[in-house]
């Protein structure tokens, strides 16, 4: 079996995405890249507002998103269009939509909608919120879903309020609304009955922060933007030529006593403010001061060898471009080159999952020109009905 074939796990599951920006489409397009036929439900004219986002109607946003996939659009303020909706829903294994909540129902494609007309379809609403409660109607976005959920706090200097760093809670939602769609594939294996998979956005990143929570059940301590370092003992420092390194010492002792190794600094050893790892939780801040001269006095390379030989958690920090020619990364494969027929090249990076050690990659499709395959899943359609009335 050829290494592409043998990771389309969900091959023959066909799922219609009626999704836009994060969530729905990549929920969508994790399915894909494990072979699901994916087909994607867009607006006239504009498709999915990510299209659009910096330019034209194919950029990066947009690319990142929905590689995999077909694209029809549909206006559903047409009846004869929501009817081409339902009827690709009607065969369908799967329907993601993150839509406000009502907005599924007053299309006609809503949960109970869509049990009658095909009770094996699993139905995957995505919102920020959940169904009901006070704030169901309200709109979110990534930044949203972080701050309710705690999740930013933890990341916001209260001295200098910023918002930092890529979007988590629109792509953390998506995993777990995958993970719920397996699992409803799984039952259905069972039952012969679809179920309806719902995923909050804010409930996504607070179960996301569980660890922290669960620390703040047992000793009442709420943490803050410096609480994950000081507990993982993680560091991050400039070193000698500029370049930037990150350390996560952990909890066992052998990587302290191999970090005392690598920094060759033994009255660290002796000070009992550091003597043991919780003294080191209590006093990071000074563990840290003290550090940052240290490596500061040698350049990175000098320092990553050096952490390496001692076995102790490194890594340079990284921008995207060094980690593209990365060695490890490089001998991942991680990088995945397409070509779409008429936008052109197109960068990405193929799923981590890897089945059988069979890795995916030449198989991939590049993101789809809006409506790019509207004609022929339109004719697939009308080639259905035909079919079916031959048969009654």
């Amino acid at each position: 079996m050829a290494s592409d074939e043998a990771a389309k796990v969900l091959a023959g599951c066909r799922v219609i995405e009626h999704g836009e920006f994060i969530t729905g489409p990549y929920t969508a397009m994790l399915l894909g890249d494990m072979g699901a036929d994916v087909i994607k439900v867009e607006r006239p004219g504009r498709g999915d507002p990510f299209r659009s986002f910096e330019e034209g109607l194919y950029g990066p946003q947009f690319q990142a998103f929905n590689r995999n996939k077909q694209s029809i659009q549909l206006d559903l303020a047409q009846a004869s269009e929501r009817e081409v909706l339902l009827q690709l829903l009607a065969t369908a294994d799967v329907y993601i939509q993150n839509f406000r909540p009502g907005v599924a129902d007053a299309l006609g494609v809503g949960a109970a909608d869509l049990a009658t007309l095909n009770p094996r379809l699993v139905h995957c609403s995505i919102t920020g919120f959940g169904r009901d409660g006070p704030y169901a109607d309200r709109p979110a976005y990534d930044t949203v879903g972080q701050a309710l959920s705690g999740f930013l706090s933890m990341f916001v200097a209260p001295e200098l309020p910023r918002i930092v760093g890529p979007a988590t809670a629109d792509s953390v939602t998506g995993l777990y609304a995958a993970c719920g769609i397996l699992g409803a594939l799984l039952a259905r294996h069972a039952t012969g009955r679809g179920r309806r998979v719902e995923v909050a956005m804010v409930a996504a990143m607070a179960h996301f922060s569980i660890e922290q929570y669960h620390r703040y059940f047992v000793t009442g301590v709420v943490p803050g933007p410096s609480d994950r370092g000081r507990v993982s003992q993680s560091f991050a420092f400039r070193c000698g030529d500029g370049k930037l390194l990150a350390i996560h010492l952990s909890s066992p002792k052998k990587f302290w006593d191999g970090f005392l190794l690598a920094i060759a600094t033994p009255q660290l050893a002796a000070d009992p403010r550091f003597a043991n790892r919780m003294d080191r939780v209590r006093n990071h801040e000074a563990l840290e001061a003290a550090l940052r001269p240290i490596f500061a006095a040698r350049p990175r390379a000098e320092w990553l060898l050096r952490l390496s030989q001692a076995d102790v958690p490194h890594a340079p920090i990284l921008g995207l471009d060094e980690t593209l020619a990365d060695p490890q990364l490089r001998h991942l494969d991680i990088e995945q080159r397409l070509v779409h027929p008429t936008e052109g090249p197109v960068r990405t990076l193929r799923t981590p999952i890897v089945f059988d050690g069979q890795r995916a990659g030449a198989a991939m499709t590049a993101p789809p020109a809006l409506n790019e395959h509207g004609q022929q899943i339109r004719a697939r359609l009308a080639r259905g009905k035909r079919a079916g009335r031959r048969q009654s």
